[in-house]
């Protein structure tokens, strides 16, 4: 006698096919853009190592020399350390903001697989190079930049392409909430990054980053042999972002709808574009920068992404000179602030799904980042509890908009109704803001090396200054969406009082 099926075989046969691909999709680009954020962390938890304080070593110099930096690796050995730290950095952030604008473009004319799985594999191999130096005794600053730089031009083939795949298999329904989850990638990659990096920081530093190097690469070969980048290609049917007659009478959308749809009312179809309606492949740069609200998100991403960049690679290090933590301790300490990131993308997410705020939602966790920042530089190193949840709040406000903005506003823009169901925008514009968007991630590390020799207290002045930026960007969108939900209750209260007239009418 054979037995029955087994009950979980019988579910997976219950999900329709369509699902499946879906689910497989999530997964696969949630796999990817981790390993991408994996590779870029151990830098950050790595600068501890690179400059250190020699004499808390408990070991005498070689040859009994007087020397306080034997242990330091050069060229990091000099007094303007920080300001070297944060030209590596800058040779990173500024080559991927470069190369976002025009990665966008590439992304939608070439096969997303090959460019995706391409990008990955050699960021794999320039992000080993760092860490070979270790083994190769290399001491020369311009080995370290080209490598940056290489590295930060390939890894801008990760956003667009993981954001349109996405992109082409989910509506607009439910996508703050599934982006909002999908992007704790972002928090997940950065968590495993400093962990994996961690564990030979203090003996093989170059090891935190071949590891990872590894890792990304191994990821681009099951890209290249499992993505699908749009439902047809496996007969699936492709998401549904607007019908035809919600095109055509947006009073009948927004009646129809709920308040997940009155984002809707924040860019206006007139505003848009008819180069952008027209165009039937790939839209230009310009016809991407002409759909209503990519300029206002774009900039606001500028501020709010030069916050989260600095937390990304000077916390680590914060925490050591502030805490006096060893560096694997402060690196542990730092992830902190990712899991509250994971949180506020979440959070972020289910919040602009419900009130269709997209803007507001943004800015209202902008202007609680600011004091919340201040709080954690004064009071957040009293305790390790205090630093813990200050760690935890600071990383959900900080990261939340930045995470809303690359992943469901950048999706919404890049599939607006004035394209006409045109989704070829969608690379460009998620290249245009997060590109945007990577010019103050290459900022923020500058400026906090500049600034970090005259005080911690300083940078955090500027990171306050940047949140409060980035919430005056959003203000005219704010006031459309505002305005979009007064109209809707207006219209809601007229056709009651029209119900209720026609009712006693009818009585009569």
């Amino acid at each position: 006698m054979r037995s029955s099926l087994a009950p979980g075989i019988r579910l997976l046969r219950s999900l329709p096919r369509d699902s499946w691909y879906r689910g497989l999709t999530l997964v696969l680009t949630f796999m990817f853009y981790t390993s991408f954020h994996l590779s870029r962390k151990p830098i950050s938890i790595v600068k501890g190592e690179l400059h250190t304080n020699c004499s808390s070593e408990g070991n005498l110099a070689p040859n009994g020399t007087n020397s306080t930096t034997w242990c330091d690796w050069a060229p990091f050995d000099q007094a303007n350390y920080k300001e070297l730290f944060g030209a590596l950095d800058n040779a990173f952030l500024v080559a991927y903001a470069i190369g976002m604008f025009i990665s966008g473009i590439f992304g939608e004319r070439l096969p997303l697989r090959y460019y995706l799985s391409g990008g990955m594999v050699l960021s794999g191999l320039f992000t080993s190079l760092f860490g070979l130096a270790y083994f190769w005794e290399i001491h020369v600053l311009w080995y370290y930049i080209l490598v940056q730089i290489c590295n930060g031009l390939v890894q801008t083939t990760g956003w667009p392409s993981v954001v349109t795949c996405v992109g082409n298999w989910f509506g607009k329904g439910k996508r703050g909430l599934i982006m909002g989850i999908w992007n704790s990638h972002t928090s997940v990659g950065n968590i495993l990054g400093s962990l994996i990096a961690g564990v030979w920081v203090s003996s093989a530093w170059g090891l935190s980053f071949i590891v990872p190097g590894i890792i990304i690469a191994i990821m681009g070969l099951v890209c290249f042999l499992f993505l699908v980048e749009y439902p047809e290609d496996v007969d699936c049917s492709p998401p549904l972002h607007h019908t035809e007659s919600e095109e055509k009478d947006p009073e009948a959308k927004l009646s129809a709808q709920d308040g997940s749809q009155i984002r809707e009312n924040v860019i206006d179809a007139a505003e848009c574009s008819t180069e952008s309606a027209e165009e039937p492949e790939a839209i230009s740069f310009l016809g991407a920068l002409r759909i209503p609200g990519v300029v206002e998100f774009s900039l606001c991403l500028l501020f709010a992404k030069l916050v989260s960049y600095t937390f990304l690679y000077w916390l680590p290090l914060y925490i050591l000179n502030v805490a006096h933590f060893s560096s694997k301790e402060a690196g542990d300490l730092s992830t902190l602030f990712d899991v509250g990131g994971i949180l506020g993308g979440i959070l972020a997410g289910l919040i602009s799904d419900y009130t269709g705020g997209r803007a507001t939602t943004c800015c209202v966790m902008l202007i609680v980042a600011a004091p919340m920042l201040f709080l954690y530089n004064h009071i957040g190193q009293n305790s390790l509890a205090s630093s813990i949840a200050m760690l935890i709040v600071c990383g959900a406000l900080v990261n939340g908009p930045y995470a809303l903005i690359t992943t469901a506003v950048s999706a919404d823009l890049g599939t607006h109704e004035c394209l006409k169901g045109n989704a070829k925008a969608l690379s460009t514009v998620t290249a245009i803001i997060d590109g945007t968007g990577s010019i103050g991630a290459a900022l923020g590390p500058l400026l906090a090396g500049l600034i970090s020799p005259t005080g911690w207290n300083n940078v955090f002045y500027m990171l306050i200054t940047a949140d409060v930026l980035a919430c005056l960007l959003l203000s005219r969108v704010v006031y459309k969406e505002i305005r979009g939900w007064c109209g809707c209750y207006a219209r809601q209260r007229g056709s009651s009082v029209a119900l209720t007239h026609a009712v006693v009418l009818d009585g009569k």
